[in-house]
């Protein structure tokens, strides 16, 4: 039961660092795609009258379907937004260490402008291409049709 008071949602807008990382998990036999997002903040120093970028990297894993659209689509420099959760998980090393990390568990992506590409042709989906992770809801923008209803 989820707490009414209580919510764990993370969107995020940014590049991807390198392309998905896809394994298929044979015991659950299911897929998952590992990849960094990479977001960007202009910071204004007020004494110096200089700005610069700062970067942080955001670690997301995908499962399913999405992971399998993720390894087909997406490629190091994509533009991408991502809904997700923000999960912690704990897990011992070779050498008995304990480690921690927290990570994206992405629930839905959206491929916003292509890559980095100088002066190649956009392959794969039409750009603002949506995929959730919820079966049966893969959606993409309207043709044109029915554009002056209003979805109340």
């Amino acid at each position: 039961m989820r707490d009414i008071n209580s919510l764990n949602r993370v969107i995020l807008l940014g590049r991807l660092g390198q392309k998905p990382e896809i394994r298929v998990l044979p015991q659950l036999d299911r897929s998952v795609a590992r990849f960094s997002l990479a977001t960007n903040e202009r910071i204004f120093n007020r004494s110096t009258n200089e700005t610069s970028d700062r970067t942080e990297w955001h670690k997301i894993v995908v499962w399913g379907k999405l992971a399998e659209f993720c390894e087909k689509y997406m490629d190091k420099g994509r533009q991408v937004l991502v809904e997700g959760r923000l999960r912690t998980r704990s897990w011992q090393d070779r050498d008995g260490n304990k480690r921690t990390t927290t990570e994206i568990d992405a629930q839905s992506i959206v491929l916003l402008g292509g890559g980095r590409r100088e002066g190649a042709a956009e392959a794969g989906p039409v750009a603002d291409t949506a995929v959730t992770d919820f079966p049966g809801e893969e959606e993409t923008p309207a043709s044109g049709e029915g554009d002056d209803e209003v979805p109340f």
